[in-house]
């Protein structure tokens, strides 16, 4: 058997690597239009298929186990070229019997699973934590745990028409399947398994005829050994139809703002960089190159302001703005393709640093040239204010989530730039200092009085 070393900073353990089935066998159907496999269907830049893995591996799945039939080739091409270019351990396993039901799927991975796994769906998009909390759990002795969504009058991202319903009382599934009419909840595609299931799918197809993944568990569900695990509010779908992907979509985008939000990051900028971050995705561009390119338009901006003039003062205010919405993006498509990284995080950082400088000192320059030592005096706060404002950022943004805020009071970098843009627009650069200057400090000692009253959870 093989182990994963965890490193801890004081000792090393093992731990029997998590591993996951996924099937992607069926056609697809209903997406046929799209003129792919549907498991290489692409949403926001990457495969459904690609998207699903990579969701499973944040949720700490270490090695994968892909059915694959309709166009398997083509699946199974795309799935090497992953696991290279994303160091993933993923085994393929053939179907040629496809066009049966699901549970034949699952039957094909007997000799290759067997101890116990998580079964997934190659279509349905879910949240990361409902596969991480599924893991956690101990399925009974020979049995199942079915992760189920109990929203049967709220979730909107259900198609009724099509989504497999269950049936479960006392934390115990007694039934489940797409045509029962007695039901309260529904099947979400997550699923921790014994090899139990392999058997009951089995007794499914002799007895019943049942060739479904749904027939196998109705097994097991009458004799009680399905446990029916409350996924709460956390977001699935099944993305069988291009309205579903429509739908995933715009969850997926939303679920890009961030409690940490400014004010105008929340109402100007986050809005139009998700806009631009829906054409970014399908672009062959990384989050890096991103964060340079919006330090590039910030440079021109601080290099404009140098040049006394309206015009130059005016075009470089503009350029501030917009640098401030592109390296919202950064981020953005990190995220939704799954590449985020500390670097990324920190290289951000310090390009946000240098722009903030010199955008605020080019700004200085042009407001001295028209004013007097009193502009001068407004600049060097406005940087003061703005480092500090930077360097308390992180503590401040740390206690509000041990707090649990949601929605949170904020100034930062999205409002100084945003008082840079409306200053130069209206021709008051000393105007926009000042305020720059007292809103920064302001909120950097606001910020030190909260750690300070907080002290016990912000440095624990």
């Amino acid at each position: 058997m093989n182990f994963v070393i965890i490193k801890h900073p004081c000792f090393y353990f093992l731990r029997v690597p998590m591993k996951c089935l996924i099937i992607a066998a069926g056609k697809g159907t209903r997406m046929a239009e799209k003129g792919r496999p549907k498991p290489l269907i692409p949403l926001l830049g990457l495969p459904l298929i690609e998207r699903v893995i990579l969701t499973a591996r944040n949720a700490g799945i270490d090695e994968f186990y892909v059915v694959t039939g309709y166009r398997g080739e083509e699946v199974r091409a795309f799935l090497d070229e992953l696991s290279r270019r994303r160091r993933l351990r993923i085994t393929h396993i053939i179907n040629d019997e496809w066009e049966k039901g699901n549970g034949v799927s699952v039957l094909k991975a007997r000799e290759a699973l067997k101890g116990e796994f998580i079964l997934l769906m190659a279509d349905h998009i879910v949240d990361e934590e409902i596969i991480r909390e599924v893991s956690r759990l101990t399925p009974p002795p020979a049995g199942v745990i079915a992760g189920v969504d109990y929203r049967v009058d709220s979730n909107r991202f259900v198609d009724l028409r099509d989504v497999t319903k269950v049936y479960a009382v006392d934390g115990r599934l007694r039934a489940t399947g797409k045509e029962i009419q007695d039901y309260n909840g529904y099947d979400t595609g997550v699923f921790y398994c014994s090899a139990s299931i392999f058997d009951a799918i089995e007794r499914s197809i002799t007895e019943s005829g049942d060739e479904t993944l749904s027939g196998g568990i109705n097994v097991l569900a009458g004799e009680g050994r399905v446990i029916a695990f409350d996924i709460g509010g956390r977001f699935w779908i099944d993305v069988d139809t291009t309205m579903s992907l429509k739908r995933a979509e715009e969850y997926l985008l939303g679920m890009l703002r961030k409690p940490s939000d400014g004010p105008v990051s929340r109402y100007l900028n986050r809005p139009l960089s998700i806009r631009i971050t829906r054409h970014l995705v399908n672009m062959d561009i990384t989050p890096n190159q991103i964060t340079s390119f919006s330090f590039i338009v910030s440079l021109l901006s601080a290099a404009l302001f140098f040049i006394p003039n309206y015009l130059y003062l005016l075009l470089g205010s503009i350029l501030a703005q917009v640098s401030s919405i592109i390296d919202g993006c950064d981020g953005e498509v990190a995220r939704l393709k799954f590449s985020e990284s500390n670097f990324g995080k920190w290289f951000d950082a310090v390009l946000d640093r240098y722009a903030d400088a010199l955008m605020l000192f080019g700004l200085t320059y042009h407001s001295f040239l028209n004013g007097s030592v009193v502009n001068l005096i407004a600049g060097f706060l406005a940087i003061i204010g703005s480092f500090m404002n930077s360097y308390t950022a992180d503590k401040y943004d740390g206690l509000m989530s041990r707090l649990q805020m949601g929605r949170r009071f904020r100034i930062g970098r999205d409002v100084r730039v945003f008082l840079i843009f409306l200053g130069g627009v209206a021709n008051q650069t000393l105007v926009a200092l000042s305020t720059i200057a007292i809103l920064m400090n302001a909120e950097t000692i606001r910020r030190v009085l909260l750690c300070y009253v907080k002290r016990d959870v912000a440095f624990s």
